[in-house]
Parts: C-alpha cells; sequence; structure tokens
C-alpha cells in the first residue's frame, strides 16, 4: 500500500513536470479551491482586526481586555448564511459550481448569495492556471501563485474597507526576499533595495501631498505593498508598477466621478491598482520595460 502511494505521487509529479496542460489544470484547480479561502479571508480579516483593536481599546482604557467567549477566526466558526445563519454543507461550498447549483439562493431560506463569491473563485482559478502557463513548473510558479493569491486578498479587502491588513503585508515582503535568495524573480541585491525603495517612494508622495493639501492621501498600507511589490520584483520595475498604478487609478477614479456620481471628497483605494500594476509587473514587466526602452 506505501509502495502504491509512494508510486501515485511520483507519477503525479512526474505528470507535473513533463505536461504543462496537466500543470496548468492542476493549478487552475487548486487556484479555484484558493479562492474559495480567499473568501474568509476577505470577510473574516478585517472583522478579526475591529475586534483585536476594541480589545486593545478595552485594555488600555479599563485595564482589562476583552475577552470573547465565542472563537472567531479564519477556522471557526463554520461558514453559515448571514440571513437565517444556515451552515454550508460541504456540496454547498464547491467552487463557483455550488453557487450555479443553487441559482446564487441559499439553499434553506432562499436568500441571495452574492456573485463575488464566485468571482473571487473564478479569478483566482484563472490567474492561477495564468501564471503556472506563464513560468511552467518549478519554483517561481510556486512563488508566483503564493504571490497572486495575497493580491487577490489584498485587492478586496482595500475594496471594502479601504484596509491593507499587516498580517498579509509584512508576511509579503519576507517572503519575497525568501524567494529572491536564489533568484526567482530577481537578485536578492535588487530585491531588497526594491522593498526599500517602494517603502520610501510612496512615504514621500504621502508626506509631499500632506505638506501641500494639508491632509492625507494615501494609507501606510500602500507603503508596505508597494515594498512587498518591490521585495518580489526588484527596484528596476518599480517605476513600471507606480505608472501603471497611478494610470489605472486616475482613469477609475476620473470614471466614478463622472459617470457614478463618486464625490470628489470620497477617498478611492489605492491598493487594487498597485496590485493590478504589479501583477502585470510580475508577468509581462521585463517585456514591456524592454519594449519601452527599444523605442
Amino acid at each position: 500500500m506505501l509502495r502504491m502511494l509512494v508510486f501515485t505521487e511520483t507519477s503525479t509529479m512526474y505528470t507535473l513536470m513533463t505536461d504543462p496542460i496537466y500543470f496548468i489544470f492542476a493549478s487552475t484547480i487548486l487556484g479555484l479551491l484558493i479562492g474559495s479561502f480567499l473568501n474568509v479571508v476577505i470577510h473574516r480579516l478585517p472583522k478579526m482586526m475591529e475586534r483585536e483593536w476594541h480589545a486593545q481599546c478595552s485594555e488600555m482604557k479599563n485595564g482589562d481586555a476583552i475577552s470573547s467567549a465565542t472563537p472567531y477566526n479564519l477556522a471557526v466558526p463554520r461558514s453559515a448564511c448571514p440571513s437565517c445563519g444556515h451552515q454550508i454543507r460541504a456540496w454547498e461550498n464547491i467552487p463557483v459550481l455550488s453557487w450555479l447549483i443553487l441559482h446564487g439562493r441559499c439553499s434553506h431560506c432562499r436568500a441571495p448569495i452574492s456573485p463575488r463569491y464566485p468571482a473571487v473563485e473564478a479569478l483566482t482559478g484563472l490567474l492561477s492556471g495564468l501564471a503556472a502557463w506563464h513560468f511552467g513548473f518549478g519554483p517561481a510558479a510556486l512563488a508566483a501563485l503564493v504571490f497572486v493569491w495575497a493580491l487577490i486578498a489584498l485587492t478586496f479587502i482595500d475594496f471594502d474597507t479601504q484596509l491593507l491588513p499587516d498580517s498579509i503585508t509584512q508576511p509579503l515582503i519576507w517572503l519575497g526576499l525568501l524567494f529572491n535568495l536564489n533568484g526567482v524573480f530577481t537578485s536578492l541585491d535588487s530585491a531588497l533595495i526594491g522593498a526599500v525603495a517602494g517603502y520610501l517612494a510612496l512615504w514621500s508622495i504621502y508626506w509631499l501631498f500632506k505638506l501641500i493639501a494639508k491632509k492625507e492621501g494615501m494609507g501606510y498600507g500602500d507603503f508596505k505593498l508597494l515594498a512587498a511589490i518591490g521585495a518580489w520584483l526588484g527596484w528596476q520595475l518599480l517605476p513600471l508598477v507606480i505608472l501603471l498604478s497611478s494610470l489605472v487609478g486616475a482613469a477609475i477614479g476620473v470614471s466614478l466621478i463622472l459617470f457614478a456620481g463618486h464625490g470628489r471628497q470620497v477617498p478611492i483605494p489605492f491598493g487594487p491598482y498597485l496590485a493590478g500594476g504589479g501583477l502585470i509587473a510580475l508577468l509581462w514587466g521585463k517585456q514591456i520595460t524592454q519594449a519601452y526602452l527599444g523605442l
């Protein structure tokens, strides 16, 4: 039995290494599953942060920390319908497919289920397959998958709350440096300079804007996210990331103001545009830079 398991694992690994289609398919399926978990992270992590802030405030004010009788983290409680409390069963939690089978409604109370859940799962699966196709089997593909998953989580959390949690951005910086110890995407020197330059670039813009406009233009989470992108991709691609994110952010911001009635004073999160610029730079940054320099 043990020999059969070892043989099966060896055969699967050999197929992943030698069959690009199989590797892309497996990465896409894995991405769908990870996307389901990212939905939990996107929904619960801000609430966990809020609980922690309340506990810290209570401890500073009263000297006693708030202890909750019901634990709340990424594992417990089990996912349930927000309308009726019906606990989600295994067959109701299959990425994308369950939402289609249920016609986008709770199986118990028929309350609508947001289409964003399958959208996040599908997006994660699609980008995971794209990363697998682009890099092929190896350390670069593994690193790219981790990077893409983190960017997706940060994007939707920032859209919802205008927060970029340290619990994601800070480990992402260290992971970028660790992966580049062996030069997966760039040299360690370039990654280290990229992390420092990424942070200081937006930090400088933040203080310059604050001195001129007398108000804040972005949050500290944006500094850390660009530092993480620099740690993964190196300092050479930071100008491209900043340019792409600024262009996309400006275009979407103007469109929201003109066509969606978005108030000028209502802040627009910048993290999603940094994430988009980082993703484009991950996949095609070197080619875009070389084409530009060629012109």
